[in-house]
């Protein structure tokens, strides 16, 4: 086995860049406990985030773990009690609190193989040619992202390359929109009848919409980040090594 390829920093993909980056292992776990699977989005894990994210819709509209928020924060712990399924919500909670302690710990081994990778200096390709797309490391504008993903969730991805993830977080959203029916109640509110408005809104859906909305836009900002960050080695890389035998002198 090569050496040199034992700890790649980055790989470009027709679906976008992945690469190893140094993470805050506290803020990976309390992004998993905002959402579980968003930690692992962080991560570049992206199937087993995927995975996670479509665990936690389903499991909490089955133990309707949101409408027992509401009436908790509401302060009725009695109809609390009454709305929850045990069932659902013993797996719910078993994946919800697997997904922090995994993430917190991924985030942690990925600093290492970060800085091995680091260490062992491997060239990577700055542009990649596919059939059906072309994906290049540029630099970007972390602000311009984050206004992305704030005006329609997944449209700061797309302005990373991370097609896939775009389309499903901009799908996910319009589902959130519709079955939440927060287009309507806005409109309603818009002609000035508050209380229709609110009378509208379907709470367990909206109560989703807050925290996709917070990992999209931070998801999109560090990635747009990170991205520089990798551009900037690999820029240091090739130009150490393309003039490492030129003999430059500043003074005469």
């Amino acid at each position: 086995m090569d050496i040199q390829t034992r700890h790649p920093l980055a790989k470009i993909s027709v679906f976008g860049i992945t690469q190893l980056k140094p993470h805050n292992p506290y803020m990976i776990a309390w992004w998993s406990a905002v959402f579980p699977g968003f930690g692992h989005y962080l991560l570049n894990q992206y199937t087993r985030a995927t995975m996670l994210t479509l665990a936690e819709v389903s499991l909490n509209t089955m133990a309707h773990i949101n409408e027992a928020m509401i009436y908790s924060f509401c302060g009725n712990f009695e109809r609390t009690t009454l709305v929850l399924e045990p069932r659902w919500a013993l797996g719910y909670l078993t994946i919800y609190l697997i997904a922090i302690s995994d993430s917190f710990r991924t985030a942690l081994y990925q600093n290492k193989l970060y800085h091995l990778a680091l260490f062992e200096h491997r060239q990577t390709p700055i542009v990649k040619i596919f059939p059906t797309e072309i994906q290049y490391i540029e630099i970007k504008s972390p602000i311009l992202t984050a206004l992305y993903s704030f005006f329609f969730p997944g449209l700061g991805q797309l302005y990373n390359h991370r097609y896939g993830l775009a389309f499903y977080a901009m799908l996910w959203w319009w589902i959130y929109m519709s079955l939440s029916k927060v287009h309507h109640a806005f409109i309603i509110l818009a002609h000035g009848h508050l209380q229709d408005s609110i009378s509208l809104l379907v709470p367990h859906w909206l109560l989703f919409m807050p925290s996709v909305m917070g990992g999209s836009i931070y998801h999109a900002y560090r990635t747009a980040i990170e991205h520089n960050h990798l551009f900037r080695i690999e820029q240091r890389r090739y130009l150490t090594k393309r003039y490492e035998n030129v003999k430059l002198q500043i003074f005469p």
